[in-house]
């Protein structure tokens, strides 16, 4: 998938307050807007908290932290920085927002849901869990495949000063600086309909920005668990592609429902005795990516993948034509925003024939 912090978590949320459309009733309207308005209204200035002797000293060494990485990613990775990030709001439980994705049972695409300044998006956010897991039920019980994903951090694409949540400071400061670079990249660049590109745009820029923040301190020694990280990712992502490339094969042919589901548990059994053999030849034991073989595994678990990590290769390639200059690589994703629906489509599937190695970025 992945930068870092991905190896732990699945997605981000793009929650937007009140920006419903018909289709949505009015009981997700009123949990978006509550929960947004909770969620403003719990705000602390984090320069007040830093001036407060009585905040905890770890805390206020988190927040100095957030600040730092927030000035490494402007004057580093020209991601904006003002406004955002500046306060900070304590939350419960392990998430802010819960993801439903869904899919057809004998398919690879995501549902979406529309929005209108968000557009349409490959997955629902909700602020409870209990409701996206009521959500995801209703869904289920349609015959659909779906999963739900808790989101330690998101992005109001600007419409908000978002505050920094504590959910997001629980680790090292590689997990906080990949959860700000990526945000932030949100607010660099998004377009409407298009929730791959978005996504797959913001995890790259997290995955250079993880990078740079490391060699920027000389952390040789994290670097090297980096390249790891990522090593593992890149094999990783082509063990999903191998299990996408069949199920594909699968859904399109004309066989039996049973026989499709049949043959669709099957493979996916398979998968998570390819990822054991992965683990044992490549990765000397180490469980990489275990919730793939302990947790839910179907169609949209691997749609919300693919919405983060399937277009990597488009996005590595740019980098290079950027000759590995941010604000040029930042220029041609913008460029390539504004491709036609399907030119954009071909142009993220690219794959990574010829694309120089990770340890080049």
């Amino acid at each position: 998938m992945t930068p870092l912090n991905l190896l732990a978590r699945c997605g981000l949320a793009i929650l937007l307050s009140g920006l419903l459309t018909a289709c949505s009733g009015p009981g997700y309207y009123l949990q978006a807007i509550s929960g947004q308005w909770k969620l403003m209204r719990a705000r602390e200035d984090i320069q007040t908290l830093l001036d407060n002797p009585a905040t905890p000293p770890e805390l206020a060494g988190q927040l100095e932290l957030a600040n730092r990485i927030k000035d490494f990613a402007r004057q580093s990775l020209d991601l904006p920085s003002d406004g955002s990030y500046s306060s900070y709001v304590a939350v419960e439980g392990e998430a802010l927002v819960w993801n439903v994705v869904a899919t057809e049972e004998f398919s690879l695409e995501a549902k979406k849901w529309c929005f209108p300044v968000a557009g349409c998006v490959p997955y629902r956010g909700y602020f409870k869990q209990h409701r996206a897991e009521a959500s995801a039920q209703k869904l289920s019980a349609r015959g659909m495949d779906v999963f739900v994903s808790p989101a330690a951090a998101y992005s109001s694409l600007g419409w908000f000063n978002d505050p920094l949540l504590s959910t997001m400071l629980s680790g090292p400061d590689t997990r906080l600086a990949a959860y700000l670079f990526h945000e932030l990249a949100h607010q660099r660049l998004y377009i409407r309909d298009d929730g791959r590109f978005n996504e797959s745009y913001a995890s790259f820029v997290e995955e250079l920005g993880l990078k740079a923040w490391l060699k920027a301190f000389d952390r040789q020694a994290d670097i090297e668990q980096w390249q790891q990280r990522r090593q593992a990712a890149s094999d990783f992502s082509a063990l999903v592609k191998r299990l996408r490339k069949q199920l594909s094969e699968l859904y399109a042919s004309e066989q039996a429902e049973p026989v499709l589901r049949e043959s669709k548990a099957a493979l996916f059994g398979s998968f998570k005795g390819w990822l054991d053999e992965l683990r044992q030849r490549n990765w000397q034991g180490k469980r990489y990516f275990a919730d793939w073989s302990d947790g839910t595994l179907n169609n949209a678990r691997l749609a919300l993948y693919n919405t983060y990590e399937g277009s990597r290769c488009a996005f590595l390639q740019l980098w290079f034509e950027a000759e590995k200059d941010i604000k040029t690589f930042h220029a041609l994703a913008e460029q390539k925003s504004g491709l036609s629906k399907q030119d954009r489509a071909d142009w993220l599937n690219q794959s990574c024939t010829g694309v120089a190695s990770t340890s080049d970025l």
